[in-house]
């Protein structure tokens, strides 16, 4: 079993538009159930960074408590995962979440079908 943290747009393309926003989340959150099914443990970094975000009184997507939260959350977030599954669409949060995992020696997926089933 892993811990697979799932990689992809979230504010990238969207103006900050909550609407563009939620479709960027909704297609990350597409892809937990999948691997969850696999066996693992899906992880998305907005699901632990967004509660700290709104509890440290961030204004709008992009202010300064936003960014002092939503990157270092993932970050952190990798160094308990076991891998990495990029989803596609340009982000460039993304991209540093796969540069880390590969320091760290994470595996990274780019597709759930090459992500093995969890030995039971």
């Amino acid at each position: 079993m892993m811990m697979i943290l799932i990689a992809g747009p979230y504010r990238s393309g969207t103006q900050n538009d909550p609407a563009r926003i939620k479709k960027n989340m909704d297609k990350l959150e597409a892809q937990a159930l999948p691997v969850f099914r696999k066996g693992h443990v899906p992880m998305i970094g907005e699901w632990a960074a967004n509660p700290l975000i709104e509890l440290a009184g961030s204004k709008e997507v992009g202010d300064d408590i936003f960014n002092e939260i939503q990157y270092p959350v993932a970050h952190r977030l990798l160094r308990k995962c076991d891998a990495v599954l990029r989803i596609e669409g340009e982000s460039v949060g993304a991209d540093q979440d796969v540069e880390l995992a590969k320091k760290l020696g994470l595996k990274i997926y780019y597709d759930i079908n090459d992500i093995p089933n969890a030995e039971q």
